[in-house]
């Protein structure tokens, strides 16, 4: 399947007291990145919400560190759609230095389709299946 790069720059917010990017914000890029794919594939959430009653929830992340990152670097964010089930997409995520593309963090992500107003479990939808 076809990857997605974002890129993201580290300000002095998404650092520590040493300098280095506080682990949870990488969590935040990859969000980010998820966000863009979808976007730039002419999704908006706030219209799959609005018009199809759904929405994209964590359902779980397993994340390996494994060089810091540092204020002001500028980081590249993959997005790889893995696996592809009934109600939930598999990610694998990877960020990258830009300036020298030593892998700095990787992590596996799967996010569930949920039905808007009850949370449950809901399919994707064909339109989006489409595009996988």
């Amino acid at each position: 399947m076809t990857g997605f790069q974002w890129r993201v720059r580290v300000y002095y917010e998404d650092t520590d007291s040493g300098g280095v990017v506080y682990y949870a914000n990488y969590l935040r890029f990859m969000e980010r990145a998820r966000t863009e794919w979808m976007r730039a594939r002419g999704y908006e959430q706030d219209w799959l919400r609005a018009e199809h009653g759904l929405l994209f929830a964590v359902r779980s992340v397993h994340v390996e560190y494994l060089l810091p990152a540092r204020f002001n670097a500028q980081l590249d964010v993959s997005v790889v759609v893995q696996e592809v089930g009934r109600a939930s997409l598999t990610f694998r995520q990877d960020i990258t230095h830009a300036d020298d593309l030593r892998l700095l963090c990787s992590g596996t992500v799967r996010i569930a389709c949920v039905d808007a107003d009850t949370f449950r479990p809901k399919p994707l939808p064909d339109f989006i299946l489409k595009e996988l």
